[in-house]
């Protein structure tokens, strides 16, 4: 298989959450068939959900990998096991790490295990700013200029905060 652009959304609130960042942008190193291209900006973003949780940390992170959409996910997931995520069944919970598949080359897919491309990515812009730090030039799957976009989200509750 050649090798495809793949975009990774990082978002943590727990257990050091810039670390925990920092880490994962290690561990995607690591990743089989893959390299690490590039990766944005840090972002401080409030909670979804407005519960009562801690700032998330986040970051986009850019790979150019040789596997499967899905060997990927499984790739992402044991990231997260091993950085001691832990899955509930609440939706928006605080999480030491969460690594989302944005974008995998121009992969459509509506399969249970992995939506492509992600179904929120065109309204979160603690993912849309940091995309943008890694490929102000995107477009993306539906058409849409990536800086396009930018003009129409507002950056209200997001800040870059220093490497």
């Amino acid at each position: 298989m050649n090798k495809q652009l793949a975009y990774i959304g990082l978002g943590s609130n727990l257990q050091q959450p810039r670390i925990q960042v920092q880490r994962a942008l290690q561990a995607l190193q690591t990743v089989p068939e893959s390299e690490l291209i590039k990766y944005s900006h840090l972002y401080r973003s409030a909670p979804l959900s407005g519960n009562d949780q801690p700032d998330y940390i986040n970051a986009v992170a850019m790979l150019r990998t040789g596997l499967t959409p899905l060997a990927l996910l499984d790739a992402l997931q044991a990231i997260e096991q091993q950085q001691g995520r832990i899955r509930t069944a609440e939706r928006w919970a605080s999480r030491s790490l969460d690594l989302d598949m944005l974008l995998y080359a121009d992969y459509r897919s509506d399969d249970p295990h992995l939506t492509l491309p992600h179904p929120e990515l065109y309204n979160r812009a603690f993912v849309l700013y940091p995309l943008y730090d890694c490929t102000p030039d995107l477009t993306l799957p539906n058409g849409q200029a990536l800086a396009q976009l930018l003009q129409t989200c507002s950056a209200a509750g997001l800040s870059r905060i220093s490497p």
